[in-house]
């Protein structure tokens, strides 16, 4: 049986990729060819950077790619989509002089080797397009990397294709003008026919500690069971940015990983308060996905020990997945981390290096709960968006009694707060037709996860279990459209404080994206692609016993792009 219920949402009219490979360079490769973007020089005050951003031909062009592809069904509204070619990694996100700075590996059309793109903000929502910030000279592709936040200055470390470790670093306004420590890699690839280095060179983060710089160079390390490879990252410090020493392998009882992954994407900074005394290690493994690490920064030895790990992805990376991490200090709360990923595509194209489809997810803070585990929510001030909210107070959701919310739209954000009493899961359908030909499935079980004993076992005490719920976005019913990609399910754990406590939902929707948190404790999030106008619906449901919606609030969400 399903009854009616009509949330009056206006419908905002708008006016009208690939994943990161392991380098296959072994060797250090001569110099590559001048990028085919030209580079600008800009000026030393805001004044004189702005004035010139009006005339800059460069970014006239971008902004007319942006709007050129506006019309675009599944182009999202308010998450950050590169305004033309394609993207991949977020690199270097970083907080300077009062603006956020988003830095991500773009393929420019005529040259699709990748150079860091980058884009501005006030309030890590609305983004606002800059010209390339650092190109591919000497390497041959600027691949990933992160930045730290000097005194006086903005530090960028990535990994230079055919070099090796590159840093570069800004101080002006809007940081326009990069100039590369010592013109080359500053920890070099071997050249052919010289030893194996004892540390590999890929992906690297940098922070500084007393009157040490130190980087981290991803990889992976042949320490696991009978010589299979596991994932390690490798230390390096220097005091002037230009000459590095090698240290050692940073990781220590990792034993959180899986054999084959990589620490590809690292990034590393304190999380928690002064008493937790925790760090924290956002990575991305090439073979499972997104990943987190906790624990303790023995700064004597100069080893991380970790005692905590978790995914952000809960499927594959592809098609349609979470991809790689961005972070950098939230400057409103030091014991908080900012982050955010790319999202991979999940539908195919013939030319993938001149169509858009990778795009960012909405930025994240995470902090640690007082138990010491990890908490995620929405960052930034995404409640700006809102426009023409609709609130429904509580009523019952009779068993298996289907509601229907009429008249919302593809870009919105949900706040459901439920009490699942006795139902065995709740189910939520967005971007739903109204026969169902299109729709995506969350689902939320409250007693069908895991059960952990994470405490020491002891012949006098049985430690507690440490109940988990389970969130699911099924996506196989998302799209009729025949270059949609299948996925299989995405399933993450939710940590619960106690069996069938009330639960918060909040969803977000954007054209060609939905990202789920659960109770500030899990994030989930995947790619979609309605084919018809008209899967916009909502509906609701308890399955296997009856619930109870306590309030429903949604919000129409505005066009950052405007």
């Amino acid at each position: 049986m399903k009854s009616s219920l009509t949330l009056a949402l206006t419908f905002l009219t708008i006016s009208s990729s690939a994943i990161a490979q392991q380098p296959s360079m072994e060797y250090r490769s001569p110099p590559a060819k001048p990028s085919l973007i030209p580079i600008y020089k800009f000026g030393a005050t805001l004044e004189e950077q702005e004035k010139q951003l009006e005339e800059n031909p460069y970014l006239k062009r971008l902004h007319k790619a942006r709007a050129a592809q506006a019309d675009d069904i599944h182009r999202p509204i308010y998450h950050y989509v590169n305004p033309e070619g394609r993207l991949n990694d977020p690199n270097g996100l970083c907080y300077w002089q009062g603006r956020w700075h988003l830095f991500y590996q773009a393929y420019p059309p005529e040259d699709t080797r990748q150079h860091w793109g980058h884009a501005v903000s006030d309030d890590l929502i609305h983004w606002r397009d800059l010209p390339i910030a650092i190109y591919p000279v000497p390497d041959d592709k600027c691949f990933s990397g992160s930045t730290y936040v000097d005194v006086d200055r903005v530090i960028a470390a990535y990994h230079g294709i055919g070099r090796g470790t590159m840093v570069a670093v800004s101080s002006d306004p809007l940081l326009l003008n990069w100039e590369k420590v010592t013109g080359d890699a500053v920890i070099k690839m071997k050249n052919k026919g010289e030893p194996d280095l004892p540390y590999e060179i890929f992906d690297p983060c940098i922070w500084k500690q007393g009157e040490y710089y130190y980087i981290l160079t991803g990889g992976q390390a042949t320490t696991g069971p009978d010589g299979k490879v596991l994932r390690e990252e490798f230390l390096h410090c220097s005091k002037d940015l230009a000459n590095w020493e090698y240290l050692h392998p940073f990781l220590e009882d990792d034993d959180y990983t899986f054999v084959g992954d990589d620490g590809a994407c690292p990034y590393f900074w304190p999380i928690g308060t002064k008493e937790q005394n925790k760090h924290i290690m956002l990575h991305f493994s090439h073979t499972t996905g997104g990943k987190y690490m906790i624990g303790n920064y023995d700064t004597n030895r100069q080893k991380f020990v970790v005692t905590d790990g978790g995914d952000f992805n809960f499927g594959p990376v592809s098609p349609g997945g979470t991809h790689a991490p961005s972070a950098c200090p939230d400057p409103e709360n030091l014991e908080a981390v900012v982050g955010l990923f790319n999202m991979n595509p999940g539908m195919t194209y013939q030319n993938r290096n001149v169509h858009w489809n990778q795009i960012m997810s909405l930025p994240r803070r995470w902090s640690l709960c007082e138990e010491g585990r990890l908490r995620v929510e929405p960052a930034g001030d995404i409640e700006s968006l809102r426009q023409d909210h609709q609130r429904i107070e509580a009523f019952d959701l009779p068993i298996n009694d289907e509601k229907v919310f009429k008249n919302v739209s593809n870009a919105m954000e949900l706040i459901a707060h439920i009490d699942p009493m006795n139902a065995k899961m709740i189910e939520l359908k967005v971007l739903r037709s109204p026969n169902e030909e299109e729709y995506t499935r969350i689902l939320f079980h409250p007693i069908a996860g895991y059960k952990i004993r994470e405490s020491i076992r002891r012949k006098d005490v049985r430690p507690p279990i440490v109940n988990h719920g389970t969130l699911t976005i099924d996506t196989t019913r998302s799209s009729t459209h025949p270059r949609a990609l299948s996925r299989p399910p995405e399933v993450a754990p939710v940590l619960l404080q106690t069996p069938n406590a009330p639960v918060k939902l909040r969803i977000f929707v954007d054209k060609s994206i939905v990202e789920v948190f659960v109770n500030d404790r899990q994030c989930a999030a995947v790619r979609v692609y309605p084919r018809r106008s008209d899967s916009t619906g909502v509906t609701l449901r308890a399955i296997g016993g009856n619930a109870k919606l306590l309030s429903l609030d949604a919000w129409q969400m505005e066009n950052i792009y405007k």
